[in-house]
């Protein structure tokens, strides 16, 4: 490849949620910037400033769409680019098996515009080799183009962690790779033009495409290790938290807590390592192993709730509980892969009428991916499970909530006083 011209090259974001807009926008302040996503209505709300999934800065996204920044739904739109970002969803099938769907689309796509000399740059999580193995065809077929001679790959996993306004795009080291030793040292230069906390280049697309598989998978393990404790301590009647303060005196104490795991990467990611090294020969035990424990944690709570029910004999069937929080984190409205549904379904299977609350969360979105419509307003109730840390719940007076002094109220974050709560995961 002659010597990279940077400057010149007009950059195309491909998908526009978490991970698209803000990247779009940051490189918008150095490059001529099209960002693309097949959703008419989120194009349209972002040229009016608005962002639903509340990421960016709406100041920043103006200045950029005053600036070098266009939004569009039109691929041809695409076609004077020749870098290209790939930030489409990698999700799992219901038989937990990488759908990989969005990202051939996106190649497909990509393949129809492709120029010589251009560059494909993907974001999305997937399994070590997915990017030479399975996107590079599709654009090396639909293009008629041949990779690392006409055009070129790289991978840079995103590193976006919705709803958390102090750790952002540009504070966060980000991971760089190219499909030769050229095109990787454009990869980081072009990265490192947004990314203040620095670049770290990877020495091949696979290994970067490991090392995102591994970081959430890691994270994943560790708190499926703390939701098997709390199962543990929960038959020996021991609070898991004061069991946490205690082992946190010591120094070296990872300071990992129970809880839902749900979001678009830790419950997610270790699934696509699992699948490529199942396709290897190898079953993953650790990996599965804690998927499953974090997988069931919605039952558990759903049960225990229904256990200290019947300990304090309200009745059960007819009964009326409120479910606070649906999103997969606190004050962000993501509600991707959220556990907390696990919990609603549990619970209506013992004929108890739940509301769910979150005034953070999309009403529409959630009644479209869960079938469950929102409230509004909150009533009284026999048993209130607190699922979400939320901070306008950390707040709330949780006893004017209860229908009366024996309603069972279930701490799954550890957030509410001690003295007001029956039991907490």
């Amino acid at each position: 490849m002659e010597k990279d011209n940077l400057n010149q090259r007009k950059i195309g974001i491909i998908g526009l949620g978490y991970v698209g807009l803000p990247l779009a926008i940051a490189f918008s302040n150095h490059f001529s910037v099209i960002g693309f996503d097949i959703n008419q209505q989120r194009v349209a709300e972002l040229n009016k400033g608005k962002d639903k999934t509340d990421e960016a800065n709406l100041e920043a996204l103006k200045k950029a769409l005053e600036g070098q920044l266009q939004l569009t739904s039109s691929e041809q739109e695409l076609a004077s680019c020749s870098i290209f970002i790939v930030t489409v969803p990698t999700p799992i099938t219901e038989f937990k098996t990488p759908d990989l769907s969005f990202l051939k689309r996106a190649s497909t796509m990509i393949g129809g515009i492709l120029k010589k000399g251009d560059i494909v740059i993907y974001e999305s999580t997937v399994y070590p080799g997915c990017t030479e193995e399975d996107c590079v065809p599709v654009l090396e077929h639909i293009s008629g183009l041949q990779f690392n001679r006409d055009f070129f790959c790289g991978y840079s996993p995103e590193r976006i962690n919705p709803g958390d306004k102090i750790n952002t795009l540009e504070k966060i080291m980000k991971v760089t790779s190219g499909s030769t030793t050229e095109v990787a040292e454009i990869v980081d230069e072009l990265y490192k033009k947004i990314i203040t906390a620095g670049t770290h280049k990877a020495p091949s697309i696979k290994v970067a495409e490991a090392s995102k598989a591994i970081e959430n998978a890691q994270r994943d393990l560790n708190i499926s290790f703390m939701n098997e404790l709390a199962l543990i301590f929960d038959k020996m009647d021991i609070d898991t938290h004061d069991v946490l303060a205690a082992a946190g005196t010591k120094w070296n104490f990872l300071p990992f807590k129970p809880g839902l795991v749900g979001g678009h990467c830790i419950s997610v990611d270790p699934y696509y390592l699992a699948h490529k090294a199942e396709t290897l020969g190898y079953y993953p035990e650790v990996i599965l192993s804690g998927r499953r424990v974090n997988d069931n944690m919605g039952l558990f709570v759903a049960n225990k709730v229904v256990k200290l029910m019947n300990k304090k004999e309200i009745p059960v069937r007819g009964s009326k509980a409120l479910i606070m929080g649906i999103t997969f984190k606190e004050n962000c409205p993501d509600t991707r892969n959220s556990k907390v549904p696990d919990i609603y379904e549990e619970l209506k299977s013992f004929g108890i009428d739940v509301d769910v609350h979150d005034s953070h969360a999309t009403p529409s979105q959630v009644k479209e991916e869960y079938a469950i419509d929102l409230t509004n307003t909150l009533d009284q109730y026999d048993a209130i499970i607190l699922a979400v840390a939320h901070k306008e719940y950390r707040s709330l007076d949780i006893k004017k909530l209860k229908r009366n002094s024996t309603s069972v109220v279930y701490d799954l974050k550890g957030i509410l006083d001690i003295n007001d709560v029956d039991a907490r995961l």
